[in-house]
């Protein structure tokens, strides 16, 4: 990696981790149930520095770029929604206090950065080396998009997640939330609390998720520090976004359907790269109309729904 290019991945994650010691060591430092009004504010911080951030790719790599970067940042952004349903049913499985959310929420998030990094670098050089990677991503993303869209609601087991039962079988637990602690020393001995369990699902829950939206984003761009920037500003708009519309995402009915099928556009469209050209606008004016359109017809048939019930009583 050149050294001018290094330097920008290096600056752009000492920022990002930045902002969230910002975030936990200033504005989040007590364990607290967030409020509607701090979830819209921190949801509007991390929007306008990701708007931010792709003005800057504008001016500094061009227009091309930057509609990669903000397609990319779509793409990761509505694919978050599926995060949310899942963190949801987390949350009531474990029967999480609401103060202790974020912190997991947060600490997640430090670890799907790592995580997705991994992934991120481990497919720029399958790439770089094998082009016909492309081609598996592309049928990966149809699979997967078929999966979403025939699959009825969102189960998550932890009782069957292997990384759960290895944790449960090589420590102790502490059972509750009285602490709000991961880890405990008690007379000696290393405990795992069941706040730890819950990270530890939404964890691998989310490298699931991975497989998934890393390579959507390659779909549209191969170069990874768009991959990766566009993933991260994605990521850390997440947890607000879980705290302002996690009450709500029933609403969303047809969410899922216009998510599945943006999965299968873009799995299509690296299956056809070597025949049909299709410009990076393009890709971006089809993934907003898919959204809007899933939006919106959700939002019609929930409206009928109340109107229906309002009649019948």
């Amino acid at each position: 990696m050149p050294a001018n290019e290094t330097l920008l991945y290096v600056v752009f994650t000492l920022f990002i981790l930045l902002m969230l010691a910002i975030d936990l060591g200033v504005f989040n430092r007590k364990a607290h149930t967030v409020s509607l009004r701090e979830a819209i504010i921190w949801s509007v911080v991390w929007t306008l520095l990701a708007l931010a951030f792709n003005v800057g790719v504008f001016l500094y790599a061009g227009p091309t770029t930057g509609l990669e970067f903000f397609t990319g940042y779509l793409i990761e952004r509505a694919l978050s929604f599926d995060n949310i349903f899942v963190f949801v049913v987390i949350f009531s499985y474990f029967d999480v206090p609401p103060r202790y959310h974020h912190r997991v929420l947060f600490w997640g998030v430090v670890g799907a950065l790592v995580t997705r990094a991994l992934f991120i670098a481990a497919g720029t050089a399958l790439i770089s080396r094998v082009e016909w990677v492309l081609y598996l991503f592309g049928l990966i993303l149809i699979v997967s998009g078929w999966k979403m869209m025939t699959q009825k609601g969102v189960k998550v087991d932890p009782d069957r997640n292997i990384f759960i039962r290895a944790a449960r079988t090589l420590f102790p637990v502490e059972t509750g939330f009285d602490s709000g602690r991961f880890l405990l020393v008690k007379n000696g001995t290393l405990y795992i609390t069941t706040l730890f369990l819950v990270l530890l699902t939404v964890e691998t829950t989310d490298i699931v998720f991975a497989v998934d939206s890393i390579p959507a984003v390659f779909g549209v761009t191969r170069d990874p520090f768009i991959v990766y920037s566009s993933n991260i500003f994605a990521i850390l708009g997440l947890r607000a976004t879980y705290f302002l519309l996690a009450g709500v995402m029933e609403t969303f009915e047809y969410l899922s359907h216009g998510l599945s099928l943006i999965l299968i556009f873009i799995g299509v469209k690296m299956l056809l790269t070597d025949i049909v050209h299709i410009p990076i606008i393009t890709s971006l004016i089809v993934v907003a109309a898919i959204l809007v359109l899933a939006v919106t017809a959700s939002l019609v048939k929930a409206r009928k729904k109340r109107t229906s019930a309002g009649t019948r009583t």
